[in-house]
């Protein structure tokens, strides 16, 4: 089992992540909320790790913190939720916020999450609402949490199309091409990719 993953970070397209360790370079898929938080390409990096194996494919899935991967563990083990859609539920909002959701029984909040209708958010409410009494959250919730990984990251490798590669991680993440669009639609151009996906999931969980 493959728990943590400490090296250099040389590959950042969302939601995918390439990092060199001591000459393997391990591929990860990880949240949007993680790769915010990620130093520049480059930098070194040290991520937490779940490893999905399966008969077609060993997935490795990369977590800023213990907590977000602890969350993605519970949260696929709730029926019909799979890696992607906890991934998309993780890109969405942090543990602190997801909790929140929980315990006041916001379905409106949750299903504003790509693939997460009426009945998976009342599912979600239903089998995790037990499952964080130990849980404070680390500081911060929901969009604050996003915005302070991405004030205090670096600057990462300029991306030959900033809005077409946020576009892309957004359909990644399970949101219609053209819904992508329009959560994008309006954002301040120059900006890199991670601020315009930012600004799209703030402009979409706003509402």
């Amino acid at each position: 089992m493959i728990g943590r993953l400490r090296g250099t970070l040389v590959e950042k397209q969302p939601p995918w992540l390439v990092v060199d360790v001591a000459g393997v370079g391990y591929e990860l898929e990880a949240s949007l909320t993680t790769q915010m938080a990620l130093p520049a390409v480059g930098d070194t990096v040290s991520l937490h790790t779940h490893l999905s194996i399966r008969d077609d494919a060993h997935l490795l899935y990369g977590f800023a913190r213990g907590q977000e991967r602890e969350l993605f563990r519970a949260l696929i083990k709730v029926n019909g939720v799979g890696p992607k859609l906890a991934l998309a539920i993780l890109s969405g909002m942090d543990e602190a916020a997801f909790v929140r959701c929980v315990r006041e029984d916001d379905i409106k909040s949750l299903t504003r999450l790509p693939g997460v209708g009426k009945k998976t958010a009342e599912r979600l409410i239903i089998e995790m609402r037990d499952r964080f009494p130990h849980w404070t959250g680390d500081g911060g919730g929901g969009l604050e949490a996003l915005e302070a990984a991405a004030a205090g990251q670096s600057s990462a490798a300029p991306q030959s199309d900033p809005l077409a590669d946020a576009e892309a991680a957004l359909v990644a993440l399970g949101y219609k091409p053209a819904e992508a669009a329009k959560m994008l639609a309006g954002c301040e151009r120059g900006l890199s990719t991670e601020a315009l996906i930012k600004a799209a999931l703030t402009r979409k969980l706003a509402g």
